[in-house]
């Protein structure tokens, strides 16, 4: 970068073709009076969470969530034991649980998240945020979030984007802490959802969570969450496994300047290696299409010059 222009925006990753890409696309698009300028309210981007911005590892951290609530309610109601999910999740049975595909999880997590008011469960997550820890590095895990990609967030903001999550994950747990991680408010989240009911309780009006699936936001779902939570197709796109691609073909065959990058978690030492036989965030068919459709494949290893904000855990 020219040191002329002023603080490198995106300092933790390192000089080669994909820092120089990122950074050509995004003053293509945001400096007045160059060929590919795109208005501001047309500078749309979208994030998956899970393995994009944030670590899945050992498993998405909504599943860690859902597991240690299945633990506190069973001790409430004895009877959820019976169920196949509750049963899987009281053994720590991952591999019973993925069995299940996403849906699964989500009914999990419709068993143990429903039940309770909109702003109850709000609490809960926000606590439990609060106090969990990664198994395996005792950190809080908003101390997971990728600082390469928090740094990519606050360069596109300055640059005038707006930025969305799209996500597998169910939309009221990311907005927990999607503002306060990564700069970006609840009403721009894009999740898959839980039935609601609208009521009152003790004479005020209230939003109750069912424990009821009405949406898993994944695959194909994902262009049309944005089509109809949006409005307007993207011009960038940022994932990690085949259930981005679709959000990633989405965006990209719109016309004019676009951009599509795909992490590829291939660091072992600072993270963990995984991607086309992983049961979280797996990159299998996205390996192929990237070199095909031109996309970005980040490399962890080679591209970042550390993964997360805290130093002591790269």
């Amino acid at each position: 970068m020219n040191a002329d222009a002023g603080p490198d925006p995106l300092p933790s990753w390192r000089e080669d073709s994909v820092k120089t890409r990122l950074l050509e696309f995004v003053a293509a698009v945001s400096t007045p009076g160059a060929p590919g300028w795109v208005a501001p309210q047309e500078r749309i981007a979208v994030f998956d969470n899970d393995g994009t911005l944030w670590s899945e590892q050992p498993m998405y951290v909504q599943l860690a969530f859902a597991l240690q609530r299945a633990r506190s309610l069973v001790a409430e109601r004895a009877e959820l034991a019976s169920h196949p999910l509750v049963a899987a999740a009281l053994a720590d049975d991952i591999d019973a649980l993925m069995g299940h595909g996403l849906r699964g999880l989500l009914e999990l997590a419709a068993l143990t998240h429903a039940g309770m008011a909109d702003a109850a469960f709000s609490g809960l997550a926000r606590d439990w945020l609060r106090e969990a820890r990664h198994p395996q590095l005792g950190v809080p895990y908003t101390g997971l979030v990728y600082q390469p990609m928090l740094e990519l967030l606050a360069f596109l903001r300055a640059r005038g984007f707006r930025s969305w999550i799209v996500t597998g994950g169910g939309v009221e747990f990311v907005r927990v802490f999607a503002e306060a991680t990564y700069g970006i408010p609840p009403d721009r989240i894009i999740g898959s959802t839980l039935q609601l009911r609208y009521g009152e309780e003790n004479g005020q009006p209230t939003v109750w969570r069912e424990p009821v699936v009405d949406a898993i936001n994944d695959g194909d779902a994902k262009p049309l969450g944005i089509a109809r939570a949006i409005g307007r197709r993207p011009i960038a796109a940022f994932g990690n496994s085949d259930g981005d691609l679709a959000m990633l073909r989405w965006t990209t065959a719109g016309p004019g300047q676009r951009l599509a990058l795909l992490l590829h978690h291939d660091d072992g030492e600072r993270e963990v290696a995984y991607d086309r036989a992983s049961r979280f965030g797996r990159l299998d068919k996205g390996l192929d299409l990237a070199r095909r459709h031109g996309w970005c494949l980040v490399s962890l290893r080679r591209d970042w010059d550390r993964i997360f904000p805290c130093s002591a855990q790269d």
